[in-house]
Formats: C-alpha cells, structure tokens, sequence
C-alpha cells in the first residue's frame, strides 16, 4: 500500500489527507518521471520522481499541508526541494507510520475464511 501514488503524495507532505491526495492525484495535478498521471492507485517503483503541477504548486490545500507540524516525511521519501520527491525504496512494515500497531497475520487470518 506504500507504493500506491496517492500514498506517497501524502506521505510527501502534498496533501493534508490521504482524500486529498486521492482527489489531488484524480485531479492530475502530479507527474511520474515527468508524465502527468491521475491512477491514484498507480504503482510506483523505486527511483520514480513525483513531482507538482505547476498550479498545484499554488494551491492553498498543498500549502497548508507542507506547513504541517503534526507527521514528517518518512525516509522512503526523499525530498527535493518543496515541489518534487524520489521514492527510494520500498519500506520495510516497523518503518510505516501508521496509528496503530500492524498484525499482517491477523489480517491474512480474517481474510482466508
């Protein structure tokens, strides 16, 4: 789920929620390696550069949304400048911030039945 689009636009700081990044991303207002791109379920691999539109640059929900204190850009995300991001490598699942603690198994169990 880390290599979707609209995850790692929101994990770089583009978007305030994982909804906007979604809508952000639908929008087409993000490029992949130069190529605007609106899947947000997009995959995207090791060495992609995501990068803003250039009205998305201006927009007052982007804006908002870099001046976020509360989350910090992972390190699977590295940043270039305020407008554009690599994604370096895949994140091993202690590295993914999410708000609870994870249970692959238990999730693996609940779905074979």
């Amino acid at each position: 789920l880390e290599q979707r689009l609209d995850m790692i636009v929101y994990r770089a700081k583009f978007a305030p929620t994982i909804f906007a990044a979604r809508q952000i991303v639908s929008h087409g207002h993000i490029r992949v390696n130069g190529v605007k791109c609106n899947i947000a379920s997009r995959r995207c691999f090791v060495g992609d550069e995501i990068t803003l539109g250039n009205k998305a640059k201006e927009m007052a929900l982007v804006l908002e949304a870099q001046n976020l204190a509360e989350r910090e850009i992972p390190d699977y995300v590295a940043p270039d400048g305020n407008a554009k991001i690599t994604f370096v490598r895949v994140p091993t699942l202690d590295e993914v911030p999410y708000p609870v603690k994870m249970e692959p198994n238990l999730v693996v169990e609940f779905y074979s039945r």
